[in-house]
């Protein structure tokens, strides 16, 4: 089932154009990569999403979605004594934070659980490593059963197998809970192992589709304008049983 449709979507600013006439679909339950060179409009696309940006076209959702958002970087001040769970507890808007209901107490404990990072409940948000924060910031957006998450590379700064981890947790959270996943990221072979499908972005929609037909030498010399090499990774198709 399409989740999310995007008709003929442009993005102007007073002195140029950031996005052009794009068109796609995301389906519900599938996770969708968006590639492209630096300034190609890709977090501009996200803003749009997110109705922080105005836009012209359309932005249909299937559905009601419950948006969650993990950002490029987090800027915030390393000495401020909050916690993780504090840092959940401000999303649900109760007045009190630090005296929780026991019902948001109890879901804050899930989403953190769901990214195997119950363990930093009681820890300074302050104090996390890099991929401890990656665990805690993607646990605060699937708080409040978000069905819909928006990833803008949020692992500058992890190294390769952190990295892996991450997605290969997006990866498990998008079948555990059936999100549907947007992501934007420069590394294409995260790109090939994880997504299920894949959006070029320059400005305009150079191409779409899965990542065998989409990553390939000429589409991404095209959409790069240089050659790009890396490592394909296969998706292993089903094994078919037949019953005698």
């Amino acid at each position: 089932m399409t989740f999310l449709e995007v008709k003929n979507l442009s993005v102007k600013f007073p002195d140029f154009k950031a996005l052009e006439g794009i068109s796609f679909s995301a389906e519900e339950g599938k996770i969708t990569a968006i590639i492209g060179p630096n300034g190609a409009g890709k977090t501009v696309l996200f803003r749009a999403l997110l109705g922080v940006l105005p836009y012209e076209g359309e932005i249909i959702w299937h559905k009601k979605p419950t948006l969650g958002y993990v950002p490029q970087r987090l800027e915030f001040d390393r000495t401020f004594p909050l916690t993780v769970k504090e840092l959940l507890l401000l999303k649900t808007k109760w007045p009190n934070f630090w005296l929780p209901k026991e019902s948001a107490l109890k879901e804050v404990v899930n989403s953190l659980n769901h990214t195997r990072a119950g363990h930093l409940l009681d820890k300074r948000v302050g104090k996390l490593s890099g991929g401890e924060l990656q665990r805690v910031l993607i646990a605060y957006a699937i708080f409040g059963q978000s069905d819909f998450l928006l990833f803008d590379e949020p692992l500058s700064g992890i190294d390769i197998e952190g990295e892996m981890t991450i997605y290969g947790l997006i990866k498990h959270l998008a079948k555990e809970l059936n999100l549907t996943v947007l992501f934007i990221s420069h590394d294409l072979n995260i790109v090939s192992e994880y997504a299920d499908s894949v959006i070029c972005l320059n400005k305009k929609l150079f191409c779409s589709g899965v990542p065998e037909k989409i990553l390939t030498p000429e589409q991404l010399k095209a959409l790069y304008g240089a050659p790009i090499t890396f490592y394909l990774h296969k998706h292993e198709e089903p094994v078919k049983h037949h019953h005698s």
